[in-house]
């Protein structure tokens, strides 16, 4: 069974023009806005790795999920606030379709930790 018991924040970043007249993202404190999503299923993904005695495997990466009949006001090249980390979509977002009612049926999307 899924639980749909946790909480994100979502980091956009803002627009500015560059030195060369291009308008490119701004994650400035003051340009990023926020946004609260409640209400997903945050599981970590699977990873192979061969590990040894001197080494621990830690989760690097995390698959959410929303509710069914629920969208997100998320786009690929956004970021996420999730248990004290920052994160960044990993690929694009999928959307499904209901194929009854029409519309998106759920959402999910692939987190990684922020490079950088």
């Amino acid at each position: 069974m899924m639980f749909f018991d946790q909480d994100i924040v979502r980091v956009r970043a803002g627009m500015r023009v560059d030195r060369g007249g291009n308008t490119v993202p701004d994650w400035s404190p003051d340009a990023v806005s926020r946004l609260a999503i409640t209400e997903v299923s945050i599981q970590p993904t699977t990873a192979t790795e061969t590990a040894t005695p001197d080494r621990t495997a830690v989760v690097t990466g995390w698959h959410v999920q929303s509710q069914p009949g629920t969208d997100l006001d998320i786009r690929a090249v956004d970021r996420v606030e999730w248990d004290g980390m920052l994160l960044e979509v990993d690929g694009e977002i999928a959307r499904w379709t209901d194929p009854v009612e029409g519309g998106v049926h759920h959402v999910e999307l692939d987190l990684v930790r922020a490079t950088g």
